[in-house]
């Protein structure tokens, strides 16, 4: 649950000045208030990257051992719609939609769909339409987009032009209905407007956050959604999937993980304001000062440091002073959260963990043993085994780790893979733990998934 602004200048710097992301206006009437899960708000070619542009980026920020020589063009569109918030109520957000062009036999005609589900970030202003300067959308675009994949990669109700001033985090349901509606009016979109179509296959996939809610997804869809898309593969990335047993560990005994002091609190507000029973008042969870702020504190663009100096976070840059003197909670809050199953925290963290249903699509998970902030064996690990324990063996879910040859593919690919990852760990030094979840991992991760995805369309499973 990375939380930078994911800023990539070098990739940035290689794309034509023109792309201009401008936000565009427009939706219904005040006499005919939009309210169609889908509908389209607003729609606009927003930009366009050429093949020479994509690779100068991608040597200059040295990803093109993975992402590959760029194969197509990309356009980038940029879409806004109706979806639904947690109380059912009518609410817009917006999407980033990344689509090949040019003569390439890849870039053409009906192309298969990636609806990918961004990290955690604080910033407000967060744009997956955004290819100069967010590193993000970047990356998708290099691994996907310029490869033959459509990209559909929703901003999330609360970020960018969102008429919700919150952000549902991690409620499971909620952010699925985002992704599918953000998904269906993308597809209008590219439909009625881009020589290059959608096929009918859907690959799934997001990291960090963004991996819990592209598993999430996947289910709601299959559960629900069945007559209207079918989910080919699912990749889901350094997800936390398993939040109660998660939020146990962090809350007992620890370690906390980096960042717990943005997340606490994204989480506190996400499911109060989704269900109600978190608290009564905020003075119950959080320490003075920091309850008359934490709970309107995200989605912001005000820099994590301003908040800090300002009293509004603790003051800690690896963001883990979450009890005792200083700390974000009060220690009578952390108890109740630990002792009392009708703690409306965990309560919450019990509703959107994803252990418990049974994928009728391929599913391979991503991630790194050593993160410190998603933690790999409670989270990647446990939702694999629980996975694969109503499997056939003939279906299991491959669960990738960066730190473990052998759970990679076989031959010079893995080996490659491996060992770069590994060379990236010796270069970042001692900013390794710094960098390992937000920067190091997402890029092998995703050539991994890329991968599995290309495998599973090749043998038409």
């Amino acid at each position: 649950m990375h939380v930078s602004r994911l800023r990539s200048p070098a990739l940035a710097a290689a794309l034509s000045a023109s792309l201009l992301l401008a936000a565009c206006g427009g939706g219904g009437g005040d006499d005919d208030p939009p309210s169609e899960r889908g509908e389209i708000l607003a729609s606009t070619l927003a930009g366009h990257a050429t093949i020479a542009q994509i690779d100068a980026g991608t040597q200059a920020s040295g990803l093109q051992p993975l992402s590959g020589a760029a194969q197509c063009d990309v356009d980038v569109r940029y879409v806004m719609y109706v979806t639904r918030d947690p109380a059912g109520e009518p609410a817009t957000a917006s999407a980033g939609v990344l689509v090949p062009s040019g003569d390439g036999a890849a870039c053409q005609g009906e192309r298969p769909v990636v609806l990918y589900a961004h990290g955690t970030t604080t910033a407000r202003s967060k744009n997956m339409a955004d290819v100069q300067t967010d590193q993000e959308a970047s990356l998708m675009m290099a691994m996907y987009a310029a490869q033959g994949f459509i990209v559909v990669a929703p901003n999330y109700l609360g970020y960018d032009r969102s008429s919700l001033t919150w952000h549902p985090y991690l409620n499971a349901q909620a952010q699925a209905v985002d992704m599918i509606d953000g998904l269906r009016a993308a597809k209008a979109h590219l439909n009625a407007e881009s020589a290059v179509k959608p096929s009918a296959q859907l690959l799934i996939t997001g990291y960090s956050q963004g991996g819990h809610v592209a598993m999430a997804t996947h289910r709601e869809i299959q559960t629900h959604y069945a007559s209207e898309f079918t989910v080919t593969a699912s990749g889901p990335m350094s997800g936390p999937y398993n939040l109660l047993a998660f939020g146990m560990v962090v809350n007992g005994s620890g370690p906390i993980n980096a960042g717990a002091t943005i997340f606490t609190p994204m989480l506190l507000t996400s499911y109060q304001r989704s269900y109600g029973n978190v608290y009564g008042s905020p003075t119950e969870a959080y320490q003075s000062p920091y309850a008359a702020t934490a709970e309107r504190l995200f989605p912001t663009d005000t820099p994590l440091a301003t908040l800090i100096a300002e009293g509004r976070l603790p003051a800690d840059p690896t963001f883990t002073l979450l009890f005792g003197t200083g700390g974000l909670l009060t220690d009578s809050y952390r108890q109740d959260f630990l002792s009392n199953e009708n703690n409306g925290f965990r309560q919450g963290l019990a509703r959107n963990t994803l252990l418990g249903w049974t994928p009728t699509r391929p599913v391979a998970m991503c991630g790194g043993a050593q993160d410190p902030t998603v933690f790999y064996a409670v989270n990647t690990t446990a939702m694999q085994a629980d996975l694969n324990s109503r499997l056939p063996a003939q279906a299991a879910v491959p669960a990738f780790d960066l730190e473990t040859r052998a759970t990679l593919p076989a031959g010079a690919t893995g080996d490659a893979i491996y060992g770069g990852f590994q060379a990236r760990k010796t270069q970042a030094g001692a900013e390794v733990q710094a960098q390992y979840h937000g920067a190091l991992v997402p890029p092998f991760c995703n050539a991994l998934i890329r991968g599995y995805f290309q495998q599973v369309l090749q043998l038409g499973l």
